[in-house]
């Protein structure tokens, strides 16, 4: 198969993203999962009815874990009765899960290997299982593979009280066992980030989302009314101004903290996707659907304890935009992931430090200052949520369709830090 030289972004659809426990509490990710990707690929941004072959390979993801499902891309495509020849591949990389998903796919495609593919990903906060500790769980297993009721009743008494216990999920690292908005405090002490330049990031973020949900501006990259029990975000707040933020308490640190529940994107459901094309992909979906090239992206990962959990993006920008020979302000769009205003911050503090350019990055000519008002035109995820598998899809596609009202040769970057000290970054152009 011959190689592709280009690949590019275009909308796909998504769910109305919601607070944990609300609108969206009573479906489980497959449920989320199975509508959106169906109506991406017979729906208006996709091939259409009976087009479904016309998809080369589907990437999928879900960070919270499900004891039924493994490869969540297979038996997301396999419920949505699409065409079972279709190829599906399941990755995971956190907060960057459907980014990752979607580089992925791009390779894919310039590798020539693929022309069409459908990205995205999934987590319903809601549902995460809760599940046995390992002896209750062994001791169980045991229990159920004994020979009559003496048997079972033998394995039952070799228990302890202090067998019996659940394994409750936590939002936390493995290797520190703290939490990301307490890592996230951490990192807000180190580079001096205030709590009033936290809330006011905030309260853009959720000024910028209501305005673009008033505008219609979500409209086109939301599944059909009527698919699921609300038909829009519902998370975006009009009452998150800077006084209301500021009466606040600090979540993760009582006594000295500046990170409060509003300047920190909540527990979300949703799913959502994006397209990955070349030149014969796009001639597969509708007319008109907008297209934006990606031009090229970047992984990085940090010490976590010297450098901060989350700031692995300001080491991925400024080499992908070295490799080009760009600076900051050569950026039209800027679509950064705000898993906390305060990680925001500290990352674009980072952007701007000689020292961490040159020692950290490896960076010798200074991109310059970092043009703040191009950041999250239409809000982020604090005001929209942060459904962690489906981030990356939706900040793709909300990239693609504004970049692609710009002119063309305009450049934009996609910013996702993830769990773990890994950041995922994108450099978009349009066409």
């Amino acid at each position: 198969m011959p190689t592709s030289s280009e690949v590019f972004v275009l909308p796909a659809l998504r769910s109305p993203f919601t607070k944990m426990d609300r609108e969206l509490g009573e479906l489980d990710a497959l449920q989320l999962s199975v509508p959106t990707l169906q109506q991406s690929v017979v729906g208006r941004h996709g091939p259409g009815p009976g087009c479904d072959a016309a998809v080369d390979l589907v990437v999928w993801g879900a960070v919270i874990p499900s004891l039924a499902v493994s490869n969540w891309a297979r038996e997301v495509w396999l419920d949505s009765g699409l065409d079972p020849h279709v190829s599906a591949v399941t990755l995971i990389q956190q907060c960057g899960t459907s980014l990752a998903g979607a580089t992925y796919a791009a390779g894919q495609i310039l590798a020539g290997r693929a022309h069409l593919a459908l990205c995205g990903g999934v987590d319903s906060m809601s549902s995460a299982p809760v599940g046995l500790g390992r002896e209750l769980g062994r001791a169980l297993r045991r229990t159920g593979a004994a020979r009559g009721i003496g048997g079972m009743v033998a394995e039952l008494r070799r228990l302890r009280l202090k067998d019996v216990r659940l394994a409750i999920p936590a939002v936390a690292e493995r290797t520190t066992g703290l939490s990301m908005g307490q890592h996230a405090e951490a990192t807000a002490r180190l580079w001096g980030v205030s709590r009033a330049d936290q809330d006011a990031l905030a309260a853009a973020s959720h000024a910028n989302a209501i305005r673009a949900r008033e505008e219609g501006f979500y409209r086109q990259l939301l599944v059909s009314p009527g698919t699921f029990p609300v038909d829009a975000d519902t998370l975006p707040r009009p009452d998150s101004t800077l006084e209301n933020l500021g009466r606040l308490k600090p979540a993760f640190d009582r006594e000295a903290g500046t990170i409060t529940a509003g300047s920190s994107s909540p527990l979300t459901d949703g799913a959502a996707c994006a397209w990955l094309a070349d030149a014969e992909g796009i001639g597969r979906l509708p007319d008109g659907l907008p297209a934006v090239r990606l031009l090229d992206w970047e992984q990085a990962g940090v010490d976590i304890e010297a450098e901060g959990l989350l700031m692995a993006p300001a080491l991925a920008v400024p080499r992908l935009l070295a490799r080009h020979g760009l600076g900051y302000d050569d950026v039209a769009l800027w679509e950064v992931h705000e898993a906390f205003a305060a990680q925001v911050l500290c990352t674009l503090a980072a952007l701007e430090d000689d020292d961490w350019l040159r020692d950290r990055a490896g960076i010798l000519e200074h991109p310059g200052r970092f043009p703040r008002g191009r950041m999250n035109p239409n809000g982020g995820s604090i005001a929209l949520g942060h459904p962690f598998g489906a981030t990356g899809a939706r900040i793709l596609s909300q990239a693609a369709l504004e970049l692609a009202a710009l002119s063309a040769g305009s450049k934009g970057v996609v910013s996702i830090c993830a769990a773990g000290g890994l950041g995922h970054v994108a450099l978009l152009e349009s066409v």
